[in-house]
């Protein structure tokens, strides 16, 4: 589990995370996003714990510049605690602000906010399931959360024990991962209940489908399990490989996907690329971390090239490195504190 995620957990049994204060702010923009959100990408920026600085940026590929906090100034308040994940779902953006126990809803373009779905106890992931239904992952609510996106209510919830992360659906079946179980839970979308569980290492944190409808599942192990990556039949339910990593201080995390599902990008310390043809792990890294702090990834859908987040010290505002597919650097930019996923229209 990486330093970030051990540090938060401390804090929820009433650590101490920093001591200090911003002094810097960011600048209302006009009119940040509206004429360029379909070339640009949102960034994610966790903050810090029980600072209330959580924000999301855009970052225009066409003029190179960056909107670091989007939400405050279409709204005149601050988003809230941690910003834990962000979901596009027909022309609204679900933010979750993970210690605020909320789900915002804004508009795409810009970023007016519409309502707040409240009743949390610590969300992480939003997805949808269908037009008016959608499904939040909880740290300590040892269910799933069910959402009503017409009434933007909580109507119902799934039970499903422990640390539950990031999901996906594959023909009506939503796939759930869980950091603080060997297990893959597997609910069904129209019935609201859990059908199966594939037994995995613990520590699952990410996932992803290929091109063939594989699922791959990115596991940081713990115990008495290795950390693994597996890849997976969704139609049958069952492990059909598992890359394990030879040492238990690897921690496979942030795995992500390009647009043709057929390359796997994942943090391990540096950034690994893997067909996912691949019947080895990946010896040497695509990316270097060379001292930096790599947090996220994503890959823009139309160009493959890679978006690589650094947190830095987890204080001052994070960087954001863009890689050609062929791994030469291209440019690098400033989001906000902690910026942890990336999001493409």
């Amino acid at each position: 589990m990486n330093a970030h995620r051990s540090i938060i957990l401390l804090l929820l049994l009433g650590q101490l995370l920093f001591v200090g204060c911003r002094k810097d702010g960011p600048e209302r923009p006009e009119d940040p996003i509206a004429n360029t959100v379909s070339n640009g990408v949102f960034i994610t920026n966790e903050g810090n714990f029980q600072w209330g600085n959580a924000k999301v940026s855009f970052y225009d590929i066409a003029t190179a510049t960056v909107v670091e906090d989007l939400y405050e100034p279409a709204n005149g308040v601050g988003l809230g605690d941690v910003c834990q994940s962000m979901r596009l779902f027909n022309g609204k953006a679900y933010v979750v602000v993970n210690n605020s126990g909320k789900v915002v809803v804004v508009d795409q373009r810009t970023f007016v906010a519409s309502a707040t779905i409240t009743g949390f106890v610590s969300p992480r992931h939003f997805l949808p399931v269908g037009n008016d239904k959608a499904y939040v992952s909880d740290l300590a609510a040892n269910h799933i959360s069910v959402v009503d996106l017409t009434t933007n209510t909580i109507t119902g919830s799934i039970a499903c024990p422990g640390w539950t992360e990031e999901m996906v659906l594959v023909n009506g079946s939503v796939f759930v991962t869980n950091e603080s179980r060997s297990q893959l839970y597997v609910i069904d979308a129209m019935t609201d209940a859990m059908v199966d569980s594939i037994p995995v290492s613990r520590g699952g944190n990410s996932i992803v489908e290929d091109v063939e409808g594989k699922l791959w599942l990115a596991c940081s192990g713990g115990g008495g399990t290795l950390p693994a990556l597996y890849r997976i039949d969704a139609e049958t339910r069952t492990v059909e490989h598992m890359f394990t990593f030879p040492n238990g201080s690897d921690n496979p995390w942030r795995l992500d996907i390009n647009s043709d599902r057929d390359t796997l990008y994942f943090l391990n310390g540096d950034v690994f690329r893997m067909s996912v043809a691949a019947i080895a792990l990946p010896t040497a890294a695509f990316v270097p971390a060379d001292g930096r702090n790599f947090y996220g990834v994503g890959v823009e859908p139309t160009t493959g090239i890679l978006y690589v987040s650094d947190a830095i010290d987890y204080v001052q505002r994070g960087s954001i490195a863009r890689y050609a597919p062929n791994g030469s650097l291209l440019n690098t930019f400033l989001a906000g504190t902690v910026p942890g996923e990336f999001v493409f229209p």
